[in-house]
Order: structure tokens, then C-alpha cells, then sequence
């Protein structure tokens, strides 16, 4: 079993970074890990993803900004966030090893989705 532990988030100005860290021992063993964020009370929206072979998505609202990566060990994907905007303010969710193809939207911590799930952690952006 995977268990995915989330790292970083935090409070942050508009334009400043903060840096999300997703960590398992067997993280390199699944296909793909991402990362969603929380829209409303159960829906989430992709935010950004990386493949085992290292093939990333970024959503058109953090592409430019956002950045994933596998660590050296690859049992951390990490996403460094830059020029954060108010409307980043969310709780952020890390998934792992999806069943299917990554949608764009779905429910939060839905199993069906993904096999593997991080606790969330909160990233709040002030003007």
C-alpha cells in the first residue's frame, strides 16, 4: 500500500512561491501522481500531473506558474508554485496511481479515481 504524505502549503502574498511536497516509499512504482485542489465541498479540479515516464499536465490557470517533479528517488513529486494568485487559495489534495485517465474535475479523495490519496493541505494566497 501507498500512503502519500503531503508537505509544504502554508500563507503567502500575491506573487510569492510556496513549494507542495507529496512523499511515499512506493511512489515510484505507480503510473502517475497529481496533484487537485479543492473548488467546492467535493469537487476538485486538476491541477497538475506527472507520469512515471515523467510526462507532465499543467491546467491552463497555473501553466507558466507551477512546476512538477519527481525528486532523484522519485518518492516525492513535488510542485514548486510561483506568482501565486488570490484565486490559488485552496486546499490541495496529492492523488496517486489513477485507475483511469486523469479528469480534470472530480470528487475529492474518490477512490475510484485514484487508488491513493494525501491527507490535503491548505495553501492560502492574500492580496
Amino acid at each position: 500500500e501507498v500512503r502519500l504524505l503531503e508537505s509544504g502549503g502554508g500563507s503567502v502574498s500575491a506573487g510569492g512561491s510556496l513549494r507542495l511536497s507529496c512523499t511515499a516509499s512506493a511512489l515510484a512504482d505507480v503510473t502517475a501522481v497529481a496533484w487537485y485542489r479543492q473548488t467546492s465541498d467535493d469537487e476538485c479540479d486538476l491541477v497538475s500531473s506527472i507520469t512515471s515516464e515523467e510526462i507532465t499536465y499543467y491546467s491552463d490557470s497555473v501553466k507558466g506558474r507551477f512546476t512538477i517533479y519527481f525528486d532523484n528517488t522519485k518518492n516525492t513529486v513535488t510542485v514548486q508554485m510561483t506568482r501565486l494568485k488570490v484565486e490559488d487559495t485552496a486546499v490541495y489534495y496529492c492523488a496517486a496511481d489513477p485507475s483511469a485517465a486523469m479528469a480534470p474535475v472530480i470528487r475529492c479523495l474518490d477512490v475510484d479515481e485514484f487508488n491513493y490519496w494525501g491527507q490535503g493541505t491548505q495553501v492560502t494566497v492574500s492580496s
